[in-house]
């Protein structure tokens, strides 16, 4: 896997740099969004890097009608679909390193 391209991870840092100290900390609650990264299988894996990965573009661009009409550019943008396959690829790699990737013992 190729490192995540610098414009990406700049984006990436920059939003999370923007967050209140007390967002980051949100997974102390007991109804937090994300209480594990344990998954039963590699799919629900995937499915949870999915969401990890919507989660932090629903948190650097909280403005829904800019999220929105940023989608009909990005869409149509074979790059910015590959850096959001790699921002997945990414969060899954952490997702099966936390599951021990999925093996028996």
């Amino acid at each position: 896997m190729k490192p995540v391209s610098t414009p990406l991870l700049s984006m990436l840092v920059a939003g999370l740099l923007s967050l209140p100290v007390n967002a980051l900390a949100e997974s102390d609650r007991t109804d937090s969004w994300l209480p594990t990264l344990q998954t039963d299988t590699p799919e629900q894996g995937f499915e949870l890097a999915v969401k990890l990965s919507r989660m932090g573009v629903k948190t650097t661009q909280p403005g829904i009608d800019v999220l929105k009409k940023g989608r009909e550019q990005y869409a149509k943008d074979p790059d910015a679909l590959m850096d959001a396959s790699e921002v997945i690829a990414v969060h899954f790699s952490t997702i099966a390193a936390a599951n021990d990737y999925w093996k028996d013992e």
